[in-house]
């Protein structure tokens, strides 16, 4: 079979994957994808419901990027059954030519090395506020210091769960993970309903200053519903592998960390309204025992997360490994990137680096409007170039062809749209 009738096989139809036969059950991807959506993001929604202005507004913004959201994950299933890649640079290179894939996959190593930067960041002050609730009003003792929890932490847990060659291993804590980030939802909204030890003025809803004010919870969207960097991965690993299936899995997992992010973002902003803080866990008291088992859960679930943010990018190194000489002509150990001789050492290089990183940097918040500005990449102008240049491969009619296509050019500039406005005000903020 050629190149171009590999490409040509239909919707339904599966690739041609470069790894394993597909092994990941549809409750398994569902859990992975929850779990790839549920990570630092949901502490920051009840701060951009303020942001937004109040509900109404925030409700807006978010039911608009789930249609993208949504479509994203569809568009790259669709794309990677045409292009026969098994990752998502590949998707990128195989459909929209090598420049297009060099920048997915520098925005690729950038906005993943970042991600983990900020879930360890994450992990780090929750650690340290839990020593300070277990230990109120007195010095901290030295073990309690990032510099010692987060390495003992990368060594004896991160590191391990990230070694493994295939994805459907997180599928296992993914489980944990999810369940965690449930746990913190439904403290969050019982909180509400039930306080404890909070007293708090009645203030009135406040309406958004500006359009420009709503538009800015973009990359808050776009930095919680990241699961697209794993969506092509998760796709050639599902079992049975068709568009329609891959839809069914996308809708149920978007939808359902909709509700929970929904739940999580309403009830803390209607609990602090304006004082409400970017950490909302930062917002409650340190002596709360329901919030300081939450800080416990939710390094639980980041913590199971960071695995699969590091497959994502060690993935990406694998390919240039491949591509270069040591994959090409080195001894036998090292041709294979997914074997253990080249896979652990990137795995420990990403962890060192990350850690590294996350000791040095004081503080990531100015920087997240960053990483939500980057992962519109992916979300919306990835997928929506792939959909484009993925038409022109299948025997379809004119007017679908027309309607994908033009859905494909929305997705590009609004894509566009949020990159260059969070990147501009995140510099802005940063001056």
């Amino acid at each position: 079979m050629d190149e171009q009738t590999g490409r040509s096989r239909g919707l339904g139809a599966k690739p041609l994957p470069a790894t394993a036969t597909p092994t990941l059950s549809s409750l398994g991807a569902v859990f992975i994808l929850l779990k790839s959506t549920l990570g630092a993001g949901l502490l920051n929604f009840p701060w951009a419901f303020h942001k937004a202005g109040g509900l109404v507004p925030a409700f807006l913004v978010e039911l608009v990027s789930l249609v993208f959201l949504i479509s994203g994950l569809i568009t790259l299933g669709y794309a990677a059954s045409i292009s026969g890649q098994d990752t998502y640079q590949g998707v990128v290179r195989g459909l929209c030519g090598a420049t297009m894939g060099k920048l997915c996959e520098a925005c690729f190593i950038i906005n993943l090395l970042m991600i983990s930067v900020a879930f360890l960041r994450v992990i780090g002050d929750q650690l340290e506020k839990l020593f300070d609730a277990l230990v109120p009003g007195g010095p901290q003792p030295w073990f309690a210091a990032q510099r010692f929890t987060l390495p003992l932490l990368c060594a004896l847990v991160i590191l391990p769960l990230s070694l493994p060659r295939e994805i459907a291993f997180q599928k296992y804590t993914s489980i944990l993970g999810t369940l965690a980030a449930c746990y913190l939802a439904l403290v969050i909204t019982a909180q509400y309903y039930w306080p404890q030890g909070l007293v708090h003025e009645p203030r009135p809803l406040q309406s958004p200053s500006s359009w420009a004010s709503v538009f800015s919870v973009f990359p808050t969207i776009c930095f919680g519903f990241q699961c697209h960097e794993a969506a092509v991965s998760i796709y050639c690993s599902l079992r049975p592998q068709s568009l329609f299936h891959w839809a069914l899995v996308s809708m149920l997992s978007l939808l359902a960390s909709c509700l929970i992010y929904s739940l999580t973002g309403v009830y803390g902003f209607l609990t602090f309204r304006t004082e409400v803080s970017a950490d909302i866990l930062m917002s409650y008291p340190g002596n709360n025992m329901a919030i300081v088992v939450a800080r416990v859960f939710f390094a639980v679930s980041v913590v199971t997360v960071y695995p699969i943010v590091l497959f994502l990018g060690r993935c990406v190194m694998q390919d240039f490994w491949r591509r270069g000489c040591c994959g090409a002509q080195g001894p036998g150990v090292l041709a294979n990137p997914s074997g253990r001789w080249v896979r652990v050492p990137l795995t420990i290089l990403w962890v060192a680096v990350t850690l590294a990183l996350a000791l040095l940097l004081p503080d990531l918040s100015k920087i997240i409007g960053i990483i939500g500005g980057v992962s519109a990449f992916f979300i919306f102008i990835f997928p929506g170039v792939c959909l484009i240049c993925a038409v022109d491969l299948e025997p379809i009619g004119p007017r679908a062809k027309c309607g994908l296509e033009a859905w494909g050019a929305v997705s590009v500039l609004v894509g566009t749209f949020i990159f260059g406005q969070s990147t501009v005000a995140a510099v802005l903020e940063l001056a």
